[in-house]
């Protein structure tokens, strides 16, 4: 931004209207309910007529693929970041020891915020089975990374399922919490098919710790036949172990959400797990369409906004992330929600006809806007 911003007329979900001046140098210097005084501005001011739009502060997505050298699990980071409204975005292991530096200068270089947890084994998603050998996890290199991208990596990532451990079923995990002992630094763990059972993966998780696509619909999920949550779910819960979406290609299903649902399961950060291939052709998208089915489900704009602001930037130690405040530098999300008919699909396929979505029209992040 070449000078002053003012966002005129913008709804909170609680709401309000509002309107926020944004001064030359991205600093919000006004925030105030429209109607309640003035707002100062001068005939230099760039001025976005917000009706029938709602602001919150920018979106935060706690699991994308954002290294786009690896194939098929990368993406450019603007790509899924501020062009589609998501001013900060996690990464969520693509990368080991051996090329977290790369990922970390790309995120230099584009406009959206850039966070990532480091990926246990060395090599990352440069092949898929990255955990089937324990050569490939090295502590003192996990050490000397944590120790060099202090303030860019958020935590270390593990992926428990068959086709990525191979044989070494739970070892990985146990050298995993070894690391995130010594470091002290949280896990974000990825579920799938088993081995190793989902409950002996869970029962090792503390609190901080994140499990991802706790709502996949696969057999070794957190639900039991009947859509009742584990024992071993409802444990981790009260241990303080938080929830993520996570939705992907394959770890995302209706029924066990509905499920989640009608047991009172709390909401926690809602993510896409996006990368190039579920971006551009389903069923993943944006991180808007996967809130829209949120939505659909029932949960309050509130609830899902949560989740994608205040929510993930409390995990992440980063309360300027998720609020709207005088003196902030501006981090802003610009979405509406449309009355009309879309059809919703999930990663097994099932599609849900919904009367409203959720669309992004701009993003305001480190100094500029950028319109959806």
């Amino acid at each position: 931004m070449k000078g002053s911003l003012l966002l005129s007329n913008a709804k909170l979900v609680t709401g309000q209207t509002v309107q926020i001046l944004i001064d030359g140098h991205g600093i919000i210097s006004e925030f105030e309910l429209a109607g309640s005084r003035n707002i100062s501005f001068n005939e230099e001011t760039a001025i976005i007529d917000c009706t029938d739009m709602y602001v919150s502060s920018g979106w935060i997505d706690m699991h994308v693929h954002a290294f786009s050298d690896f194939s098929p699990y990368g993406d450019e980071i603007d790509d899924i970041g501020v062009k589609q409204g998501v001013t900060t975005i996690v990464d969520a292991g693509s990368c080991g020891a051996d090329r977290i530096g790369e990922l970390e200068a790309k995120g230099k270089a584009a406009q959206t915020n850039l966070l990532a947890f480091l990926n246990i084994s060395k090599i990352g998603l440069s092949r898929i089975d990255e955990l089937s050998s324990m050569d490939w996890l090295d502590e003192q290199l996990v050490r000397n990374s944590l120790q060099q991208y202090a303030s860019f990596i958020v935590g270390l990532k593990a992926r428990m399922s068959k086709s990525v451990v191979g044989a070494n079923g739970l070892k990985p995990l146990y050298a995993a919490r070894a690391m995130s002992q010594a470091f002290d630094m949280p896990l974000m763990v990825h579920i799938g098919s088993g081995p190793p059972a989902v409950a002996d993966i869970i029962s090792l998780l503390e609190r901080k710790d994140i499990v991802t696509h706790y709502l996949n619909g696969k057999s070794n999920n957190l639900f039991d036949l009947n859509g009742k949550p584990l024992r071993a779910l409802m444990e981790a819960i009260k241990r303080g172990v938080c929830l993520d979406v996570g939705h992907g290609s394959a770890s995302f299903c209706f029924r066990t959400a509905e499920a989640a649902k009608l047991h009172g399961i709390p909401l926690g950060t809602i993510s896409t797990d996006i990368y190039r291939k579920n971006r551009l052709d389903g069923p993943v998208y944006s991180l808007a369409n996967v809130l829209s089915k949120f939505l659909y489900l029932g949960y309050s704009l509130q609830e899902i906004i949560a989740a994608v602001t205040a929510r993930a930037a409390d995990w992440l130690g980063k309360p300027e992330l998720g609020r709207i405040q005088i003196g902030d530098r501006a981090n802003l999300t610009l979405f509406s929600v449309e009355n009309e008919q879309i059809t919703l699909r999930d990663s097994e396929g099932e599609e849900r006809l919904a009367e409203q979505s959720i669309i992004t029209r701009g993003a305001v992040v480190n100094d500029n806007f950028i319109e959806c």
